[in-house]
C-alpha cells in the first residue's frame, strides 16, 4: 500500500451541502426520515420471510414511458443485441439524481415508426420524473447509441455526458443552465468509424483533469451483405468470434476543452480485441489509476499505469485474462469493489451462459484468486447471459452485495435448449461474508421474478434516503426503475467528494471508514457495469450503529494528498472539499 503523503487534515461535518439551499432543506427531510427508519427494527430475512420486498419497481409511478429502440431486422446485425446505456447524475445541481437513457438506432431494414429520441428524466424530488431531453438539447439520436460515461470533464462544476456508439461518439457539455451543447467536433472525441461500447473517465496522468478511455468492440458496417447465421434453421445473430476486434482508444484531456488521441503513445492501440466493459481503479495501491477491461471472446486486460503515460497488461500474471482452462470468456459487464473486506479492490465480470460470471479476489499481490466457484457465482449464474453488474450494499450491513442483470441474444434458445430462457431474470446476491453470495432474488420483489432482455445497469440513491437504488435498460422496451425498501433499516453515511488539486469529481479517490472493529474501503471509480454511469457519491453501510453515532473517514485524493474527515454525523450525506494548498 502506498505511503500516505502530506499532513493529515480535518474536514468537519459542517462542510455539508449547506452551499445549496434547496439541497439542504430536502436532505434534512431525508435525513430525519432515514434516521427514524433506522431506529425501527426491520424484519428482513434472506430466506424469503421478509415483511417487505427488497426492491419495488416504480417505473410507471415515476412517470417513465420511454422505450429503447434497437432496429430489430431480418438481417440480424449484432449491434441490435448490444445497446442500452443508462446514467444517474444531477444535471441541474438541485441535489436530486436525474436519469439519462441513451437510445439505440435504426438499421437498414429496422426502421422506427416514430421519431427516435434519448430521454433525460429530471427528478422532481417527490418520486416523479419528467422527460426534458428535447429542452435540454440531448434528445436527438445522432448515432446508433451504446453507452454512457458521465463526469465533469472541464472542472466547471457541472456534469457532462459522453455517449458511445456507431459510427461516432458524442460529447455533450453541460452549460449549467439546464441545457447541453454538442461539443464533440471541437473536443476531438468523435472516435469516428468505430463501434464504441464501454467508456470511462479517469485522470491517468494525475494532472487534475479527466481523461477518457473508450472500448471499441468490433469492425462493423451496415454496408454490403451482412453475415448470415442460423440456429435450429432460424436466422439468428452470428457469434462474436466471427467479427474482428478493435484496439482501444485513449484520449488525453488538454485542459482547454479539447482532447488528444494518445492511444499509440500510451500503448493502448496494441490491445486489439472485442472490448466491452471497463472500470478504472487503483489496483496496485500506488495512487495511480489502472484499468480492468472485459472483452467478448478475447482475453480480459488488466492495464497497469506506469506513471509515465503508458500502460502494461498484467492480466496473465494476475490470472484474470482467461478462465481456469485457458479460454477467453464472453466478458460483458464489470465492476470493482472490496467484496471480502480486506481493503483491496476485487473484480466481478459477467459472461455468457455456461461460462459463469467471474469473481476475482485481489489479495494484494498477483495472481488474483479466482473465486468464481467458492463465491457460488458459478452455481448461481451457470445458465445466465450477464450484462450489467454492480457491487452495492443494498441492506447497509457493511458488506458489498451484487446486482446483476441478464438476457439472452438468441430468440430461439428455449426451443433448442429448454433449460435456457430468452428473457432472463435479474439476480440479487447477498454477501454472507468473505465474498460468499446467497441468491435473495425471491425476496427482492416482483421485478426479480420477470424475464428481461436487460443490458445496462446503473446504481444511485435517487430518493436520497441513504439506500442504493437502481435502473436497468432492456432491449426494445422500457427501463426498470427500482426503489430500495430495506437499506433504511440500517444506518449509513454518504460522502460526496469535490476535488480542487484533483479532478473535481475526485475520480480515483480511496475512502476508508473505521467503525468498531471493522474497516470499510470504497473507491470513486470510472466506468463499471455495462454501458452505464453511476451516482458519484459513496455510500457506507453501518449496520446497527446508533443514530447519534459519529465516524471518521480517511480520504486518499487522486492528487496524492491525504485528509481525514472527522466526527461526521451518520444517516446523512456530507460534502468534503479537497484543500487546495498543502500546509
Amino acid at each position: 500500500m502506498r505511503a500516505r503523503r502530506g499532513n493529515e487534515r480535518e474536514a468537519r461535518a459542517g462542510r455539508s451541502f449547506a452551499t445549496n439551499r434547496a439541497w439542504s432543506r430536502r436532505q434534512f427531510l431525508a435525513t430525519i426520515s432515514s434516521a427514524a427508519a433506522a431506529s425501527c427494527p426491520f424484519d428482513w430475512r434472506a430466506d424469503g420471510g421478509e415483511s417487505e420486498a427488497i426492491f419495488s419497481d416504480v417505473t410507471r409511478e415515476a412517470g417513465m414511458s420511454w422505450r429503447q429502440f434497437n432496429g430489430f431486422s431480418p438481417d440480424r446485425y449484432l449491434i441490435e443485441t448490444m445497446g442500452g446505456g443508462a446514467g444517474f447524475f444531477d444535471f441541474d445541481d438541485d441535489g436530486w439524481l436525474d436519469i439519462f437513457l441513451l437510445n439505440g438506432g435504426e438499421t437498414p431494414r429496422g426502421k422506427s415508426p416514430t421519431p427516435l429520441a434519448n430521454a433525460l428524466y429530471r427528478n422532481l424530488g417527490n418520486g416523479k420524473f419528467v422527460d426534458c431531453a428535447a429542452e435540454a438539447g440531448v434528445g436527438q439520436v445522432k448515432n446508433y447509441g451504446m453507452g454512457l460515461a458521465i463526469a465533469d470533464f472541464d472542472n466547471d462544476g457541472h456534469q457532462d455526458i459522453f455517449a458511445t456508439g456507431f459510427p461516432n461518439c458524442t460529447l455533450y457539455h453541460n452549460n449549467g443552465d439546464g441545457t447541453f451543447q454538442d461539443v464533440t467536433a471541437d473536443a476531438g472525441l468523435q472516435n469516428a468509424g468505430k463501434w464504441a461500447a464501454g467508456a470511462a473517465w479517469f485522470d491517468y496522468d494525475r494532472d487534475g483533469y479527466l481523461d477518457l478511455v473508450v472500448c471499441n468492440y468490433v469492425q462493423f458496417s451496415f454496408a454490403g451483405i451482412p453475415p448470415r447465421c442460423e440456429y435450429g434453421n432460424v436466422r439468428t445473430y452470428c457469434e462474436q468470434r466471427g467479427y474482428v476486434g478493435m484496439p482501444l482508444t485513449l484520449y488525453h484531456n488538454n485542459r482547454n476543452g479539447t482532447f488528444t488521441d494518445v492511444s499509440k503513445a500510451s500503448g493502448l492501440d496494441q490491445f486489439v480485441g472485442r472490448a466491452l466493459g471497463v472500470v478504472a481503479i487503483d489496483v496496485t495501491g500506488d495512487g495511480w489509476p489502472d484499468l480492468f477491461i472485459t472483452r467478448d471472446g478475447s482475453p480480459n486486460l488488466l492495464l497497469l499505469n506506469q506513471r509515465n503515460g503508458t500502460f502494461v497488461d498484467a492480466a496473465l500474471a494476475a490470472e484474470v485474462a482467461f478462465d481456469g482452462a485457458g479460454n477467453a470468456k464472453a466478458g460483458m459487464g464489470v465492476d470493482a469493489g472490496d467484496a471480502n473486506s480486506d481493503g483491496h479492490p476485487d473484480f466481478v465480470a459477467t459472461n455468457f451462459n455456461y461460462e459463469f460470471h467471474s469473481l476475482f479476489l485481489n489479495r494484494g499481490n498477483f495472481p488474483f484468486e479466482d473465486a468464481t466457484r467458492s463465491s457460488r457465482l458459478a452455481a448461481l449464474t451457470r445458465s445466465r447471459v450477464g450484462w450489467g453488474a454492480h457491487f452495492l450494499d443494498y441492506d447497509n450491513d457493511g458488506l458489498l452485495d451484487l446486482l446483476i442483470v441478464n438476457g439472452h441474444i438468441n430468440e430461439v434458445i428455449e426451443t433448442a435448449q429448454p433449460e435456457m430462457k430468452y428473457k432472463e431474470q435479474p439476480l440479487l446476491l447477498h454477501n454472507s461474508g468473505n465474498a460468499v453470495f446467497t441468491d435473495v432474488s425471491s425476496a427482492a420483489g416482483p421485478a426479480f421474478s420477470r424475464g428481461y432482455l436487460a443490458r445496462g445497469l446503473a446504481i444511485g440513491d435517487w430518493d436520497n434516503d441513504g439506500a442504493a437504488d437502481a435502473i436497468f435498460t432492456c432491449i426494445g422496451d422500457r427501463p426498470v426503475l427500482l426503489r430500495n425498501n430495506v437499506g433504511r433499516s440500517n444506518s449509513w453515511i454518504g460522502i460526496r467528494l469535490v476535488g480542487t488539486k484533483s479532478n473535481r469529481d475526485a475520480m480515483g479517490a480511496k475512502l476508508t471508514l473505521e467503525t468498531g472493529n471493522r474497516r470499510l474501503t470504497r473507491w470513486v471509480t470510472g466506468g463499471s457495469s455495462y454501458l452505464s454511469s453511476h451516482d458519484r457519491r459513496v455510500l457506507f453501510g453501518l449496520g446497527r450503529a446508533k443514530a447519534d453515532s459519529q465516524v471518521d473517514v480517511a480520504i486518499e485524493w487522486p492528487s496524492g494528498a491525504s485528509t481525514t474527515a472527522r466526527s461526521l454525523e451518520i444517516n446523512r450525506y456530507h460534502q468534503i472539499v479537497e484543500e487546495s494548498k498543502t500546509k
